[in-house]
């Protein structure tokens, strides 16, 4: 199966490293012109150096911004536009908060995660989606969680943030099925990324063994005996982003080794 997305247009957030930066470049070995953002310009200029430019057709370019300021972004996308075509494949993706327990969190950490991730959502999707209905085409796919079939302990806000996304993407694939539009889920499992890591340095404080016993021991939970390859989440955003995948909306497809423990 060949997967050809020349002439189309993807906007990846989080698009600097791990499983965003993954799926961008997939994308652009694919033939799409793919739009970085994330917070760093630094880190930006790197990532977009590495992205390939397979047709003619490709321009690849960056956005710095943080999810955490929404109106910001969506400045600076309206920004982007006005330059040109609108854009055909949105990927949201954004690092969740930190681990910790629901019952000791406070309101505050609640309602700026799900502005990061809910109202930044919403509101990038909003600016997409009348271009999307266009053309009669559009993806939109939604990086979150294994935490949306199953909670993970010690994640407390974000498991409550992540099932909030599940329902609103859920919601939005039937509004947007009609258009031509798809909108899936993409629930990694545990993936060779900062996330990860942070959260085995915080699991290795409070147990007091060391990083890599921890790592061992998330390992042997799962199936497969080994953290997944963030280019093995990719390769899911890419399908679900191709025409391929044109009668797929509404699922949170889990890519976690065999995990995730319910259907």
């Amino acid at each position: 199966m060949t997967i050809d997305l020349t002439g189309k247009k993807a906007l990846v957030c989080g698009g600097s490293d791990g499983i965003g930066f993954a799926s961008a470049q997939l994308l652009a070995d694919a033939g799409a012109s793919v739009i970085l953002l994330s917070r760093s310009e630094e880190k930006l200029k790197a990532s977009l150096s590495r992205l390939t430019c397979q047709k003619e057709s490709q321009e690849h370019a960056y956005i710095i911004g943080d999810l955490s300021d929404p109106d910001y972004i969506i400045r600076k996308i309206e920004e982007y536009k006005n330059k040109g075509d609108g854009i055909d494949i949105l990927i949201n993706n954004s690092g969740g908060p930190a681990p910790g327990l629901l019952i000791e969190e406070k309101p505050e950490k609640l309602l700026d995660t799900f502005k990061q991730h809910i109202i930044a959502s919403q509101l990038i999707t909003q600016t997409l989606v009348p271009d999307m209905k266009a053309n009669g085409w559009g993806r939109i796919i939604n990086i979150i969680s294994t935490s949306v079939k199953a909670p993970i302990p010690g994640l407390g806000v974000s498991n409550t943030v992540r099932a909030a996304m599940a329902s609103w993407s859920k919601t939005l694939a039937g509004e947007l099925a009609p258009y031509g539009i798809t909108v899936n889920n993409v629930l990694p499992g545990s993936t060779d990324t900062s996330r990860i890591a942070s959260i085995i340095t915080s699991d290795a404080k409070k147990s007091g063994k060391s990083e890599t016993e921890v790592r061992a021991e998330r390992e042997e939970q799962i199936p497969m005996k080994r953290i997944g390859k963030p280019e093995e989440v990719a390769a899911g955003v890419l399908f679900l982003a191709s025409n391929q995948a044109s009668y797929i909306t509404g699922i949170s497809l889990p890519i976690d080794g065999g995990s995730t423990p319910s259907l």
